[in-house]
């Protein structure tokens, strides 16, 4: 299934893509796609249900991040090998782990704002895990069956609030408009192989990111089964598991995003965003 949310920001609706791409109305099933709905049981309901005979939603209505409440927005860094290479920093030998807060989390073709006193906001595309069952002390073996399904990431990162400034990478990865998510929540049973699917992205036409998650150092099992050795995840979490090379940073001179430009990113079977550069007011 894909898995979405349409509307206003803060009034969004449930919703699902059919067969033919049209969104149709879920609101009448499930109250958001939140909590319990996206366990097991409650991702078995909606499976079950007809969706040719739900609403349609007419017109081409904004779409909000696929999941709602979220308590944790979790982010790999440093996953791909080469990334790690190009941002000159050794292959760590655990996960590396750090939080982008929730209030970053718009819809996947909102716009990336520019914080004011920015001037090294970069691009990040990366899979995004989204918990459907909690998760702790969970075995690397067991670790899927908490896993509710896959959505596109852009983990946008302003550098020098990240790495120039004194403290810890969450300053630079937690402004407004920074995490987009999305279009939509492909639950698992679509995905064969999460460490199998390519990613891209472009700045103005120009690609910037060509990989795939197959480069990844440590794959989703590992992650859910690590992360859940520390903190309890819960429906609803999102892990953000890393991004390929090809990202600002890494450029020869470094390459950063202004106003006025354009991001389009995909992952294979996952759909894409796109999202006008703008300036904070």
């Amino acid at each position: 299934m894909k898995l979405l949310r349409y509307g206003e920001p803060g009034a969004e609706k449930p919703g699902i893509l059919d067969a033919d791409g049209t969104i149709r109305d879920l609101s009448g099933l499930v109250p958001d796609l939140a909590g319990e709905v996206l366990h097991p049981e409650g991702l078995a309901r909606i499976a079950e249900a007809d969706v040719s005979a739900l609403p349609r939603v007419e017109g081409d209505p904004r779409l909000g991040p696929p999941i709602a409440g979220t308590g944790k927005f979790i982010c790999i860094g440093l996953n791909y090998a080469d990334h790690a290479a190009e941002s000159g920093m050794d292959v760590p030998p655990e996960p590396v782990i750090f939080m982008k807060a929730t209030s970053a989390i718009c819809g996947p073709n909102d716009p990336i704002v520019i914080p004011r006193g920015s001037e090294k906001t970069d691009w990040e595309v990366e899979l995004a895990v989204i918990i459907g069952k909690k998760a702790k002390y969970v075995s690397e073996a067991d670790a899927m069956d908490h896993v509710a399904g896959y959505a596109i990431t852009n983990d946008v990162s302003e550098r020098a609030f990240q790495a120039e400034r004194a403290g810890q990478w969450t300053k630079g990865k937690s402004c407004d408009n920074f995490g987009q998510i999305g279009p939509w929540l492909v639950t698992k049973d679509e995905v064969a192989d999460p460490q199998k699917l390519k990613m891209w992205l472009t700045v103005n036409g120009e690609t910037m990111q060509n990989g795939s998650t197959e480069t990844m150092v440590y794959g989703v099992a590992h992650l859910v089964h690590y992360l859940s050795q520390f903190m309890t995840l819960h429906p609803g979490d999102v892990i953000s598991t890393g991004t390929p090379p090809g990202v600002g940073l890494g450029m020869k001179p470094q390459r950063y995003l202004k106003p006025g430009e354009v991001v389009e990113l995909g992952i294979e079977g996952l759909g894409q965003q796109r999202q006008d550069v703008v300036a904070d007011k």
